[in-house]
């Protein structure tokens, strides 16, 4: 029988999220190291390429057994050591540094590992999510997260840059240590409810057909299937701009390095706005429909953006901001859904298969960027980008199941009922 979430496990939530936003402020800024010392140490894009091509390889690998293992354990268990284990390799990265040893391969392979280590820990610190946060909070929790994100990642860069300005790299690396030692706290000290059915532990599955189980509920939920293709295909047609964009400030707007940094300043601005938004209403009916709307609302400001006159940053950044403003917006939402349409034990594999195919489009639009740029030119596929973002999101919605989505809420018993009728025939396979 699943436990409802109450005030008390919304409160240990509260505190998990305290903590585990200090460790990414931490992972983030070693990140942000590792890359500076990349660049200054090899001079090489083409290091900085492969660096950033390997970092999804691993969350590619590991996230479907991750998420397979985050319905199976102990998730609690599952974060501590994940995390245990990222500040121990970021602790043997300080060793190598402090004796010498820094060899580019061997710096390539521990960012590696420290990406596999986030991509096992990814999917069990989403799936405790709706196990401890009322459904109706969901997407105000998940605003939460996408606004100390936004803060972390627009300061956590600037408080890198200050402080290899006054310390060593080595140096460094071990504020990572010290992250992991405040959030490791609040991780002891809060109860993270276990979410297992009978079934599953007493017919011990393999993890392969667990992963499938996981395949069928997609399959079954009306329209989640279409939603995860949704996001997967957004994700492709954003990758050029997200690729392209310092090349189009810096030569085809003949911008400033501070032009691009206050361009990507009034974004995270945005951003924050956004998140502070969804922090602060508590639900969103119609959470679909706001997928699909700030969708194509977040590639019209593109629009503007692209086609504004040589030179013009400033309207350029009015043009971007309200997309910024919506993104966290639909992000929040998305989760939100993903978290609230199947049954909580089976969160961990649903939020593992949504994260390894939008990983796996991720770097195959990073790699065709520059080739078609070079064929269409970076306005015109830019602006083919834009269109099909415009347009894709009411095809979706006309020619597939995904508005069933918004209803799905009012539906948790069939939907739980038909999962169920999964995993029998699964046990009986």
């Amino acid at each position: 029988m699943e436990k409802t979430p109450t005030k008390k496990t919304f409160h240990h939530y509260l505190y998990f999220l305290f903590g585990q936003q200090f460790s990414m402020l931490g992972s983030m800024i070693v990140g942000f190291v590792i890359t500076y010392w990349l660049t200054i140490e090899t001079g090489s894009v083409v290091i900085l390429s492969v660096s950033s091509f390997l970092m999804f390889v691993p969350q590619i690998v590991v996230t479907p057994l991750s998420g397979v293992l985050a319905d199976r354990w102990n998730r609690k268990t599952i974060i501590a050591i994940s995390d245990s284990f990222q500040a121990l390799v970021t602790f043997l990265l300080f060793l190598f540094f402090l004796s010498g040893i820094q060899n580019v391969w061997l710096i390539l392979g521990i960012n590696i590992l420290r990406a596999g280590l986030f991509a096992f820990q990814m999917p069990a610190v989403q799936s405790i999510i709706p196990t401890m946060i009322p459904k109706e909070s969901l997407s105000r929790i998940n605003g939460m997260n996408y606004l100390f994100s936004g803060l972390i990642f627009s300061f956590g860069p600037v408080i890198a840059a200050t402080l290899i300005s006054f310390f060593a790299v080595e140096h460094i690396f071990l504020l990572d240590i010290f992250t992991f030692l405040i959030a490791i706290v609040p991780l002891l000290l809060i109860k993270i409810p276990t979410v297992h059915h009978i079934t599953e532990e007493a017919t011990k599955k393999s993890v392969f057909k667990d992963f499938k189980t996981g395949l069928l509920v997609v399959r079954v939920v009306p329209g989640l299937l279409a939603m995860i293709i949704f996001a997967m295909i957004w994700n492709f047609i954003f990758r050029p701009w997200n690729v392209l964009l310092p090349y189009f400030i810096l030569n085809t707007h003949e911008g400033t390095a501070f032009n691009l940094a206050l361009l990507m300043t009034s974004f995270s601005i945005g951003s924050i706005t956004g998140s502070l938004i969804t922090s602060i209403k508590k639900n969103f009916k119609h959470k679909i429909k706001i997928n699909i709307i700030g969708a194509s609302f977040f590639f019209v400001g593109q629009i503007f953006a692209i086609l504004t006159p040589r030179g013009n940053f400033i309207v350029m950044m009015i043009a971007l901001f309200p997309g910024a403003v919506v993104f966290p917006i639909t992000v929040s939402t998305y989760l939100a859904i993903l978290q609230s349409a199947v049954p909580k034990d089976k969160v961990g594999r649903i939020m593992s298969i949504d994260h390894m195919i939008s990983m796996a489009i991720a770097p195959i639009g990073a790699l065709l960027s520059g080739p078609l740029a070079n064929l269409f030119g970076i306005i015109n596929l830019l602006l083919m980008c834009a269109i099909i973002g415009i347009i894709f999101p009411s095809l979706i919605w006309f020619f597939t199941k995904i508005r069933h989505l918004d209803h799905v809420e009012e539906k948790d018993e069939e939907v739980l009922e038909q999962t169920e009728i999964v995993e029998i025939a699964e046990v009986i396979k």
